[in-house]
């Protein structure tokens, strides 16, 4: 097939971690051709989708990963196979190309699917679920969670639209910063903030439980570094091998048809305790590590669902 990645510089991904290259790596050696572009090379004109960009081999070979060719500009309408993997903020600019996406299908199978992409926000998606998920507010009003805190004492505040463990606070019941920290976001963005019941459990770790098409694969333990609330990979958690519990899969039954049904092939839930705290869809990770771990071929799975969606 022919296949192109819309993604963030390839140059810079570490290749013992970063999911699209993984899946790049998996596609090549299934003998698929690869197209390489920035997100902000997309465009629309005359009823076309195009992009200029790079084809492209890889190789694991730290500093030497990708060979890229000539830059040239391709009609996206002849892929078979289009990755929506750049990373979040999910910004009006990634919403663009999602809208830009949408033009290519159903001819060209979009992974994930970009219309879905656009209405499923990770930390919105979870609403459907509310018997699944901590105690949670999304208010733009101080008041509302001034209201929150008195209530749950020890609580987590986070950009609604944020990502990779950035912005994220704990404030414990006499931590007085609330006001504060809701005036700089109110100076950032014009977003609501959302607000979730501290959960203790994020000390034994934050796991993250890798689906494809909506069934669990495996997962792995994020555990904070020492002094940190945040168990996100880019601020230093650590990967830890993890068992998909019963509760895991409860979790996976309740939210995985949804998934199924809108075209989410790759997807990374997060988990503390007993609860799931969000749903990943715009560019989940943890391949690699789960590969290493359990000795899955999770790229390969992810494949064999692709594959399985494209006309006969």
């Amino acid at each position: 097939m022919r296949v192109a990645f819309q993604m963030d510089p390839i140059g810079a991904v570490d290749i013992d971690a970063d999911s699209s290259f993984r899946l790049a790596e998996s596609a090549q050696e299934r003998g698929h051709e690869l197209f390489y572009y920035d997100p902000q090379d997309l465009v629309w004109a005359g009823g076309r989708v195009r992009a200029a960009g790079h084809r492209m081999t890889v190789r694991r070979v730290k500093g030497d990963h990708a060979t890229l060719g000539p830059r040239e500009t391709l009609d996206l309408h002849a892929m078979d196979v289009v990755w929506l993997r750049q990373d979040p903020p999910f910004d009006m600019g990634y919403i663009t190309t999602t809208h830009l996406l949408d033009a290519l299908m159903p001819e060209v199978t979009v992974v994930n699917h970009p219309f879905w992409v656009r209405n499923l926000p990770e930390k919105l998606l979870v609403l459907d679920f509310p018997e699944l998920i901590p105690p949670t507010v999304i208010a733009r009003r101080l008041d509302e969670l001034r209201a929150f805190k008195a209530e749950h004492g020890d609580i987590i505040v986070k950009p609604l639209f944020g990502n990779g463990g950035a912005g994220v606070f704990r404030l414990r019941r006499d931590d007085g910063n609330l006001a504060s920290l809701h005036e700089l976001f109110a100076q950032m963005s014009r977003e609501p903030l959302i607000a979730q019941k501290f959960l203790p459990d994020v000390a034994e770790g934050d796991k993250r439980v890798i689906l494809v098409d909506g069934e669990p694969v495996g997962a792995i333990n994020r555990v904070p570094a020492k002094g940190e609330t945040r168990s996100n990979m880019h601020v230093g958690g650590r990967p830890e091998p993890a068992q998909v519990t019963e509760r895991d899969r409860e979790i996976c039954a309740a939210i995985g048809p949804l998934l199924r049904e809108r075209g989410q092939v790759f997807v990374g839930i997060d988990v503390i305790g007993p609860y799931l705290t969000e749903i990943n869809v715009t560019s989940p990770t943890g391949i690699q590590e789960l590969e290493r771990f359990d000795g899955i071929d999770v790229a390969g799975r992810i494949w064999d669902a692709v594959e399985a969606k494209r006309p006969a």
